[in-house]
């Protein structure tokens, strides 16, 4: 509720929300896809984080994300909630 709520709204996760669980993901995974690009060699933490999320996300969209199993699409979005904070600075600066 408090996205729905709040008028700055700060992440893709939320901004996205309404939309197919496909298109979300999608936009989500491109989001941090970018952030990844965007980081130093130095940030080590970062981007093993976000390696990470990508991997997981990788194996999950291995079928038609328009119409997942009950199962893909409790993991999808749980992804999506578990992950969506991550790299938010670098993402939210991008946007502007």
């Amino acid at each position: 509720m408090g996205a729905i709520l709040n008028l700055d709204i700060r992440n893709t996760t939320d901004a996205t929300r309404g939309q197919p669980l496909g298109a979300r993901i999608l936009a989500r995974k491109d989001e941090l896809e970018d952030a990844l690009a965007s980081l130093s060699h130095h940030e080590v933490l970062l981007r093993q984080a976000i390696e990470t999320a990508l991997a997981t996300i990788y194996s999950l969209m291995t079928g038609d994300l328009a119409h997942p199993s009950d199962v893909i699409a409790r993991d999808l979005n749980r992804w999506l909630e578990r992950h969506k904070h991550l790299a938010q600075e670098i993402t939210r600066s991008r946007r502007r």
